[in-house]
């Protein structure tokens, strides 16, 4: 019954968008419900409102009860880009660590497991600060060696069995440019197992069974460097962010600081970003708002708002003339070419994802009709990469059998001097955004889309606001600022990148050292995860569907 009442809703909406969308306007409001006060967006099909706690914690809620569930997120707006530039990679390594447990969780006995903890730590400064290579090997000996002592104390999994059994889905964790998110789809009748077990999540961390991660982490590094297309985008950014640490680190890290570790500093960085008033707890799903917000109060109250340092750098200098750089892998020849673009404050990368759909949308852009399907490139593709300082125009293409590179990219470019001289059809612009205002109905429609839109927008830093009037505002776009866009941002100013195909020789993998098979106690329960599971929880009782009151009606036009 749902999948029809979604079909309805939609074909309404199609039907009445435009009219609306000359009427409607949106505007932060603020109101004050259960004893919080939170802004909101009028006309906001998310119905998301936005709160922040006495400690700075944003809270981020949309309540939808068209499925018992709630895609929940718990993000901090830090990555690589905030990486120490002697420690890159730290991000992704505690995202890791961020599972396996605190003072409370994960271990047998914490009293007995913390003084072989410490051994551990002051291990790794010793072997960061040696460079000596049979030194070296002495001490990770004694690394490994105090890690199976200490190993028998933890408890493997315990986060993640908890999760299971409180039916919880897609449990995991990302980090990129500026974001580390932790993300778990639970039933709405186990939210406060969920949140009990969060609370102590982030309250103390504990880097345990670190060395066994690290060579997970080493064999994640291992793989992108098999990969010709991270090395292609790797490439790129480098050559676009000469100043910026959007080229100048990875989200992984180099091998050589991912063979020198300090847990100090990873402590360090939780310390300095995994404060409150730089976190945000986004949900959607089936619950009371009101009820929510007193529940999430309760449990992060105890995190301490700190000031958080502002990431700094030089301002990039424009480039001049084409920069060209080559990747050689296994993987068949492609051309890569990449024009950068203002952080995604500017207005006018509001263009650049239309500019990317223009080119590239699978059917009717200017590189789909005029090299792929008249069989002048095997494949094609473009698009908006946008971030908070800087975006990138991402373009890709693959050459027919006998097709040199060169070609290609000729090819590609002559679709940018299309798009500056407005060599395409007016109606491609409606068509696009259209398709836009379908996709925003149909993602409202999901709790797991609702919550995915708020979390980006909450890490990205941007306005809700535009957000929601996204698509109104790119109804107002004209074929003349979309020409007048290509030419002020498409010149001689990218970057390309030749793709070939061979052995590369220059690759250097992290070698991984000798790890003995540590014990983890994999059957065993601390008391707090039995207090979880002990933990009540509600009955799910089913919502039915009420014709009278659960479908719009409506005349598509007049009789």
């Amino acid at each position: 019954m749902r999948s029809i009442k979604t079909f309805l809703f939609v074909l309404l909406a199609l039907t009445t968008i435009c009219t609306y969308a000359q009427t409607v306007s949106y505007e932060w409001k603020t109101a004050t419900s259960g004893g919080y006060t939170y802004k909101y967006v009028n006309n906001d099909p998310a119905k998301a409102r936005f709160y922040t706690l006495k400690n700075g914690l944003t809270v981020i809620l949309s309540p939808t009860n068209k499925d018992p569930r709630i895609q929940c997120y718990i993000a901090t707006k830090a990555g690589s880009k905030t990486d120490p530039a002697t420690h890159t990679g730290l991000a992704h390594y505690l995202e890791h660590m961020l599972f396996k447990g605190t003072d409370k969780f994960g271990s047998l006995d914490w009293a007995k497991e913390k003084p072989e903890l410490d051994k551990i730590d002051a291990l790794y400064e010793q072997y960061n600060k040696t460079t000596d290579v049979e030194i070296r090997k002495a001490i990770y000996h004694q690394i490994d060696s105090v890690s199976g002592v200490a190993s028998k104390y933890a408890i493997a999994n315990e986060y993640d069995k908890m999760m299971s059994s409180m039916g919880a889905q897609g449990t995991n964790a990302f980090t990129s440019n500026e974001q580390t998110v932790y993300t778990d789809d639970v039933p709405a009748n186990a939210i406060d197992k969920y949140l009990a077990v969060q609370g102590e999540r982030f309250r103390n961390p504990v880097l345990r069974i670190f060395h066994t991660e690290l060579e997970a982490v080493y064999e994640e590094k291992n793989r992108g460097l098999d990969a010709d297309g991270n090395k292609v985008f790797e490439k790129l950014f480098a050559e676009l962010f000469k100043n910026h640490n959007y080229g100048k680190q990875t989200t992984i890290g180099t091998i050589e600081h991912l063979k020198n570790p300090s847990l100090i500093e990873i402590r360090k960085y939780f310390n300095t970003y995994y404060v409150p008033n730089n976190m945000g707890v986004i949900m959607s799903g089936d619950f009371d708002p009101d009820a929510m917000i007193k529940k999430i109060d309760a449990t992060f109250s105890y995190m301490q708002n700190k000031p958080v340092p502002k990431y700094t750098f030089s301002p990039e200098q424009p480039i001049t003339a084409p920069q060209f750089a080559e990747v050689i892998g296994p993987d068949a020849e492609n051309v890569t070419i990449g024009f950068r673009l203002p952080g995604n404050k500017s207005k006018d990368v509001l263009l650049a994802d239309l500019v990317g759909q223009i080119l590239t949308n699978g059917k009717a852009g200017l590189m789909d009709l005029n090299l792929v399907k008249k069989q002048k490139l095997l494949r094609a593709s473009a698009s908006a990469i946008t971030l908070i300082d800087y975006s990138v125009l991402f373009m890709r293409g693959n050459p027919t059998l006998g097709q040199s590179l060169d070609d290609v990219k000729a090819l590609m470019l002559g679709e940018i001097e299309n798009l500056k001289k407005g060599n395409f059809d007016d109606d491609l612009i409606t068509s696009i955004v259209n398709n836009q205002k379908k996709n925003k109905i149909l993602g409202t429609e999901s709790y797991g889309s609702r919550a995915g839109n708020l979390m980006n927008a909450f890490t990205n830093e941007l306005d809700w606001k535009e957000q929601v009037a996204y698509t109104d505002m790119l109804s107002k776009l004209t074929k003349k600022d979309i020409v007048d866009f290509a030419n002020k941002y498409f010149g001689d100013n990218y970057v390309y990148i030749y793709k070939r195909k061979g052995e590369d020789k220059n690759i250097v993998k992290v070698e991984k050292p000798p790890i003995t098979p540590v014990e983890t106690n994999r059957d065993a329960q601390s008391a707090f995860v039995k207090q979880v599971n002990n933990m009540p929880a509600s009955v799910v009782k089913p919502v039915w569907m009420d014709y009278n009151k659960d479908l719009q009606k409506s005349k598509s036009w007049p009789r």
